[in-house]
């Protein structure tokens, strides 16, 4: 029998490969695991969809427009109470955020006042942004790529809710608006800009249209609110119209729980 070499090697399995998984290469299958990863969890824990709370990450609870943190906080109560009630086997319209402060916090620790599941899409930066301690355990994500946290913000989401925000909440606003605006979405999306003074000052929507950059009828793809009473009635409305009459409503299965349909086209 030949003798094995003092320096015998071979290599791991791939997949237990770190080398391997970390490389260039590699990537694709990194990319493949941010779908898949929340989409197990979020199977397991019957999510069918999400509205999601966009909003910043420096607005403070006690700064100066710490009334947006207290009325995000709110809302996201009232919503998933609201959710409660609906009876479903499945945990429809579940309030999802960024996962870190600000806003994000806000709207996470308002769906756990009301003793509700709530998703935390994190993303790994080197400041601002940690998982706040209101996400749902199993529900609490961490995305290397900006844009699987963006396709999974949009993949199960029926409505969104735009607090004041800067270059982040500007961004993924703009995604939401554009999928809408081109109907790359499946269905219907309520979109509600909360705070009307604060986002007709950041944005002058009329210019748009006046200098061809958007046709009117894009004015129409969402609506103003200024308080949670307002936003709660907007969603609630909405949504029953679009996704709870009987005609429109997604079929649902206790035996085989499955995610909502694609939200892309």
């Amino acid at each position: 029998m030949a003798k094995v070499p003092p320096d015998y090697f071979h290599r791991p399995v791939a997949y237990k490969d770190d080398a391997f998984i970390e490389s260039n290469e590699a990537r694709p299958l990194r990319i493949l695991s941010e779908y898949l990863w929340p989409l197990v969890h979020l199977e397991e824990e019957k999510i069918q969809d999400t509205i999601v709370f966009f909003g910043s990450a420096r607005l403070k609870e006690d700064g100066p427009l710490g009334k947006y943190y207290e009325e995000a906080r709110e809302l996201a109560r009232l919503v998933t109470e609201w959710s409660a009630s609906l009876n479903e086997s499945m945990n429809r319209f579940v309030v999802c955020s960024g996962g870190g402060e600000g806003i994000m916090e806000a709207a996470n620790r308002g769906a756990y006042d009301a003793g509700g599941k709530t998703v935390g899409l994190n993303i790994g930066l080197p400041f601002e942004q940690r998982p706040n301690p209101y996400i749902t355990p199993e529900l609490s994500f961490e995305f290397h790529y900006f844009f699987m946290r963006k396709f999974w913000f949009a993949y199960l989401a029926k409505a969104l809710v735009v607090f004041p925000g800067g270059f982040g909440t500007l961004d993924e606003m703009g995604e939401i608006l554009t999928l809408a605006q081109t109907k790359k979405l499946e269905g219907k999306i309520l979109i509600v800009l909360y705070g009307s003074k604060f986002w007709n000052e950041v944005i002058n929507w009329q210019a748009l249209v006046d200098h061809g950059m958007i046709a009117e009828s894009d004015l129409d793809l969402f609506q103003f609110a200024d308080d949670p009473a307002t936003a709660l009635r907007i969603l609630k409305d909405g949504l029953t119209k679009y996704y709870l009459e009987p005609e429109e409503a997604l079929p649902k299965s206790e035996e085989a729980p499955e995610i909502a349909r694609s939200r892309l086209s």
